[in-house]
C-alpha cells in the first residue's frame, strides 16, 4: 500500500523506519490517519523518540482492545498529537494472551498513568515500571477483567455485591 503522508508526517515515518526499522511491524493509513505497529519491547524507546525528536508532546489517549485471536490477542493503542505540526499518529502494539505485559510510558507522558491503569483494570494488561499500577474502577480483589471478550454481558454472578434495584423502604 502506498502511503499518502503529509509533508509534516513524512519525516516522522522516515525517521521511525531509519531508527527502529527492525522493530516496526507495519505502517498503514485508514480513515485519514496513520498507524504504526511496533514490537512491544520497543514501546518506550519509540515513544521517547517521537516525543523528543518529533514533538509528539501530547498523549491524547491510550487504550486497549481485545482482538479475541489465538495469537497476539491484546492491543494497546497510543493516540499521539504533535501540537506544533498539527498532526496525529497512532502507535499500536499487540500482546500475547498469556501474561500480556508492556513497558509503561509514564516517564514520557505523565498523563499515561491513569490511561494505563484503566487498561490494566479492564483488560489485565500489565505495564512494567508503572509508578502505581492498581485497579481504577473495579475493587482491588476483583478477579476478572470486564472488557475482555469472554466476560459475560451481565457480569459474573456473585462476583461483586450490587445495590438493590429499589430503595429501602422504612
Amino acid at each position: 500500500m502506498k502511503l499518502n503522508l503529509t509533508p509534516e508526517l513524512k519525516p516522522v515515518i522516515d525517521g521511525l523506519a531509519e531508527t527502529f526499522g527492525d522493530q516496526l511491524v507495519d505502517i498503514w493509513q485508514s480513515t485519514g490517519h496513520t498507524f504504526v505497529r511496533i514490537v512491544p519491547d520497543s514501546i518506550t524507546s519509540v515513544c521517547r523518540y517521537l516525543h523528543d525528536e518529533h514533538r509528539f508532546i501530547y498523549l491524547s489517549d491510550l487504550f486497549g482492545a481485545d482482538r479475541f485471536t489465538t495469537e497476539e490477542r491484546f492491543e494497546v493503542i497510543y493516540n499521539l498529537l504533535s501540537l506544533r505540526d498539527r498532526h496525529r499518529l497512532f502507535i499500536k502494539t499487540w500482546l500475547e494472551e498469556e501474561n500480556p505485559v508492556v513497558d509503561s510510558v509514564v516517564e514520557v507522558w505523565p498523563a499515561a498513568n491513569w490511561f494505563e491503569r484503566e487498561v490494566f483494570d479492564m483488560f489485565g494488561v500489565r505495564f512494567n515500571n508503572h509508578p502505581d499500577l492498581r485497579r481504577i474502577y473495579m475493587p482491588e480483589d476483583y478477579e476478572y477483567y470486564p472488557l475482555r471478550k469472554e466476560f459475560p454481558l451481565l457480569g459474573v454472578p456473585g462476583s461483586i455485591d450490587l445495590p438493590g434495584t429499589t430503595p429501602d423502604m422504612e
